[in-house]
């Protein structure tokens, strides 16, 4: 029984350094995928989040919601349909996407972050002018209501931290060139409010271990990259697919002054605080 309490207190004096570095820091968090659809995951990342903002890290939580609007198209019988890789949004799946988005999801998380000792509000892009958006242009392909980003307005983010609470974003945007709402993927949210918020970190999560040499042999795992490696990692193949979207982003953030990027394993139980508050660290970290 000593042993295993002196372990334990162990670990805690190995995050110390961790919890004094990140100490009224902000970092974001881009919360999605199978880590959102089985609840003991669930539980793992939301217990993670109010941990590190109960001992003083200013955590910024940016979710997505693509198998819950992919069940709710379902129910309504309405194909899905992707467009390279971004959901085509017409009128009434951008209806849907706004319901299930900032209503179900968000209010969900921010009763999930509240029921464990946590503090947080939900919110989305258009709340305060937040994030401003036009439509998604590339020659004669149409996706909908998708956006692409042209502005950020952190003061209502930065006044929800200055208060106490998690900010729980919603991936959906103002539209200022007409429409009204626009979707927006929510690793680009994460990145765009990362550079806007002058975070420390981006953390992706996802539901592989991160970069690999062999997709197919998880020991190959890249355990950090350098913004120089990624051009020949992209031209040897070890980055495509999926992966290519969350690394621009990732980029995107370096570029815009966010000192680390991260992209770890939302299937792994706690896998926010091992990244953040060990020395091992898990995933993929991308750098300058």
């Amino acid at each position: 029984m000593v042993k295993e309490l002196s372990l334990k207190a162990d670990l805690l004096v190995q995050a110390l350094p961790y919890i004094q570095k990140f100490n009224n820091k902000t970092i974001v968090i881009k919360y999605g995928g199978n880590a959102m659809t089985t609840d003991l995951l669930k539980d793992a990342v939301i217990r993670d989040i109010v941990l590190l903002s109960l001992v003083g890290i200013n955590i910024v939580l940016v979710h997505g919601g693509g198998p819950e609007i992919t069940d709710m198209l379902n129910r309504v019988q309405k194909e899905s349909v992707f467009v390279d890789g971004l959901r085509y949004t017409d009128k009434e799946t951008m209806d849907i996407v706004q319901m299930v988005l900032c209503g179900k999801v968000n209010k969900n998380l921010v009763s999930l972050i509240n029921s464990v000792g946590g503090k947080a509000i939900g919110m989305s892009g258009m709340d305060g002018g937040m994030i401003n958006a036009v439509k998604i242009r590339n020659g004669d392909k149409e996706y909908g209501y998708v956006g692409e980003i042209v502005s950020i307005e952190p003061k209502i983010v930065n006044d929800v931290i200055e208060k106490g609470y998690i900010p729980v974003v919603s991936s959906v945007a103002q539209g200022i060139d007409g429409s009204e709402v626009y979707n927006i993927n929510a690793d680009t949210v994460a990145s765009e409010l990362a550079v806007a918020l002058g975070a420390i970190k981006l953390i992706l999560l996802t539901d592989v271990k991160g970069v690999m040499l062999d997709p197919s042999d998880e020991d190959s795992l890249l355990s950090h990259i350098s913004a120089s490696d990624i051009a020949d990692l992209i031209e040897r193949k070890v980055i495509n697919g999926g992966m290519l979207p969350k690394i621009e982003c990732c980029l995107n953030a370096l570029n815009g002054g966010v000192e680390r990027t991260h992209i770890i394993d939302g299937r792994i139980e706690h896998s926010i605080l091992i990244e953040l508050l060990s020395d091992e660290g898990i995933g993929t970290m991308i750098t300058i």
